[in-house]
Order: C-alpha cells, then structure tokens, then sequence
C-alpha cells in the first residue's frame, strides 16, 4: 500500500443520503472542517438515493457555496444504501475512501485520525465505530430491520 502514498493522501469522502435534508449543510460543514487542515487534496461525494425531500436542492445548493471539491450524484429512485454507496465509491477519484452515513451519527472529525492511522501503519482498511450511540434502541431496530 505505501505506493499509493509517495505523495500526500488524495481523499474521497462517500456519503449515501436518503431523506436527510435537515442533516445536509451541518454533513457538509463538519467535513469541511476535519479535512480542510489536512493539507491533503480532498474530495466529497453526496449520493442522494432517491430522496423525495428536498435534500437534492439541499446538497446542490452547498455544491454552489462550497465548490468543485463537492460533488452531487442523484439517483432516478432510492436503490438503497449499498447501491448509493457503490455508485458514490464509483465516482471516487481518491486513493483513499471514506464512507459514512449521512445522520452525522458518525463524527467527520475523526477522519485524519483513521487517514493518518491507514498511511502511517500501511493498513489497507482501517474501521471506526462509536462507543457511545446517539440513538436509542428503537431507532436503531426498525431501520436495521427494513433494511435488513
């Protein structure tokens, strides 16, 4: 893997959106804020899975404040999770890949730790989880068992 990292890291950030408009500007925001100190070239991607709120308009509208490293990529319908993360993964232009999901459960300020700690130790993947959920028990369930 160190090949891939005789120069500085070039990041894509992967985020499958479903009805998260609400949740869209402060996604956009923390991203921003972890990696643009990074010094690293970095990339993030909004696939919108068919939502039928308005986060499309929502993610093009931080595509136009935020600029070219922001991309948008609508699908025609919802396809579902793994299907919105592979086509945003399809479009990744990085050596690295990051995904998260777009309720912000997941903190994009831990993303130079897991970056730094992917090139540092010459992993091919490293994994992050939360120790202490934001959600409680039935808001877990029941999407865990529609999606499941």
């Amino acid at each position: 893997m160190s090949d891939l990292f005789e120069q500085l890291p070039r990041v894509s950030v992967v985020v499958p959106l479903y009805n998260e408009e609400s949740n869209v500007a402060p996604l956009v925001e923390a991203v921003h804020d972890a990696l643009s100190a990074s010094g690293w070239a970095w990339e993030l991607i909004l696939v919108d899975d068919g939502s039928s709120d308005r986060t499309v308009e929502f993610a093009l509208a931080e595509r136009e404040r935020r600029g070219a490293h922001l991309s948008v990529l609508p699908l025609r319908r919802n396809f579902g999770q793994t299907a919105a993360m592979q086509a945003g993964l399809d479009k990744a232009r990085g050596n690295v890949c990051v995904t998260l999901d777009g309720d912000l459960q997941n903190d994009p300020s831990d993303i130079p730790a897991l970056v730094r700690k992917l090139v540092d130790d010459d992993f091919d993947l490293v994994v992050g989880w939360r120790k202490a959920r934001q959600d409680g028990l039935w808001l877990r369930l029941i999407p865990s068992r529609t999606a499941n």
